[in-house]
């Protein structure tokens, strides 16, 4: 591993605004500080109006050139935070005015030997988190790191293992905070976990195996009931609950997919899930890995086909030594003997809370839909659950009961859907990933009140913040704002 921290620039005072020199502003402005804004929500309650009609040349506030990246940038303390790949091939933090677009300062590391990776995914693809004061971001060859947020000097930096993924889909996982303490979850196919650390030494509070997970990308969110605050994550087949002081797995509801790419919703003590895995209930992981890492298509897999990281899984999951890997021999390797899900699509509302399996207590309802999204997140705002995939297909369901509001209508935008639904006021703003963001109208129908072309591939999810929408596309981020 390589890591060379070179900062570029310094924090400036941006006059006018009510910034005292060195700190943050006096005033109260909107945070959106860590993916998919407060609780991974993808609500801005405060923003009430932000744009509804805008391009990359109209309504554009500020605008700035950024290597490739997928992350979302997030908004704190006044502060825009973006990552990306330089043209150098470094991995960069940099801190933007979140008002003007001036450039605060710009954090490089030297990445070292980068892994396989899949796109539309990139290497610059977790988002940070932020409290204003600290910035922290995952980079797969590097680990966790923190930054000052007003001048972007190192404060830690925490080495993790270089995840591994057995479809090379590679990393994106983004931490979040709480209390005192960062929270990361990282599933992949070797060696998954949840890990704690303080914010302020980066010391391990607590680290937690996953030893039943696949490669997976869920967020950590939280969710109180009872009471009683929970670190809830999504991975393959289970939802599990965590005590967010020890990391001692509290409760499991066992009703989850083989693959989780995208992150539920909390609303109050209710979470809700949306998921597609690849196939139906019986493609366990086995048929997927024929189909994408049996190169020569003989039926079964050979070590040459796989990272030297997974040789040691291979070995033990070789019962008659004949170095090949045959039918479930392949999920003995690498999918819990425990957890053996395949696939299918799923909309589920769990109670939080719970001690144990809650699998039957906690389900609130469970949905066989045909409509969630891979990748995209839900949207739980206004008594709906609103989701969008591929082709531009939506469907909304009551928040209450799981009822239909609408099913299978589409929103005026063919294509992919990576990026997640985000809304403030009564505007939802969809993005696709062939560059145009569509506006709803929050409401019991759909009603499209703008389609906006931003010039450039989308797979980032937008930020909302004082009424102004911050969009990274593949190789450039905008504010947006009347």
């Amino acid at each position: 591993m390589h890591r060379m921290p070179v900062r570029l620039g310094l924090a400036v005072c941006v006059v006018g605004l009510g910034w005292p020199s060195g700190g943050l502003p006096t005033t109260h402005a909107e945070d959106w500080a860590q993916f998919r804004g407060p609780n991974a929500s993808g609500i801005a309650a405060e923003s009430k109006t932000p744009p509804i009609e805008f391009s990359s040349e109209s309504n554009v506030k500020w605008s700035a050139d950024l290597g490739k990246g997928v992350a979302c940038p997030i908004i704190a303390g006044g502060r825009c935070f973006a990552t990306t790949m330089t043209a150098e091939g470094k991995f960069a933090v940099i801190a933007y005015d979140a008002a003007s677009g001036k450039q605060l300062w710009k954090t490089e590391y030297e990445g070292g030997k980068l892994p396989e990776i899949t796109p539309p995914n990139e290497h610059a693809s977790s988002t940070p988190a932020s409290d204003g004061k600290r910035v922290f971001v995952h980079f797969s060859t590097i680990g966790l790191i923190a930054l000052d947020a007003e001048n972007g000097t190192e404060l830690w930096t925490h080495p993790l293992p270089m995840p591994f993924y057995l479809m090379g889909w590679g990393p994106a996982n983004s931490p979040i905070l709480y209390q005192d303490s960062v929270i990361f979850n990282l599933d992949d196919d070797l060696n998954s976990y949840i890990l704690a650390l303080d914010q302020k030494s980066g010391a391990v509070k607590w680290q937690t195996a996953r030893p039943e997970m696949l490669g997976g990308y869920a967020v950590p969110q939280l969710c109180t009931a009872n009471g009683r605050t929970d670190v809830v994550v999504a991975g393959s087949g289970k939802l599990k609950g965590y005590d967010p002081a020890t990391g001692k797995e509290l409760w499991t509801c066992n009703s989850l997919l083989r693959t989780i790419m995208n992150t539920p919703v909390v609303q109050g003590d209710r979470i809700f899930i949306t998921a597609q895995s690849y196939g139906d209930t019986s493609r366990v992981l086995k048929f997927a890995l024929l189909q994408w890492r049996d190169t020569n298509q003989d039926g079964k897999l050979a070590k040459s086909e796989l990272e030297p990281a997974f040789h040691k899984k291979f070995d033990q999951g070789d019962h008659d030594k004949d170095g090949f890997l045959v039918d479930d021999e392949i999920d003995d390797a690498f999918q819990s003997k425990t957890n053996r899900v395949g696939g299918g699509n799923i909309v589920q509302a769990v109670r939080g809370g719970g001690s144990g399996d809650v699998t039957k207590s906690h389900m609130l309802w469970n949905l066989d839909e045909k409509t969630p999204s891979n990748i995209a997140s839900p949207l739980a705002y206004d008594g709906r659950l609103l989701m969008v995939k591929k082709g531009g297909i939506s469907a909304a369901f009551s928040l209450s009961d799981g009822k239909t509001v609408w099913t299978k209508q589409r929103i005026r935008n063919f294509g992919n859907y990576y990026a997640s639904p985000v809304a403030a006021g009564d505007r939802i703003y969809v993005p696709g990933e062939n560059g145009f963001i569509v506006v709803l109208k929050a409401g019991p129908k759909i009603e499209v009140l703008a389609r906006n072309d931003v010039g450039d591939s989308l797979i980032a999810t937008p930020a909302i913040a004082n009424n102004r929408l911050y969009v990274r596309t593949l190789h450039k981020l905008y504010c947006f704002g009347k």
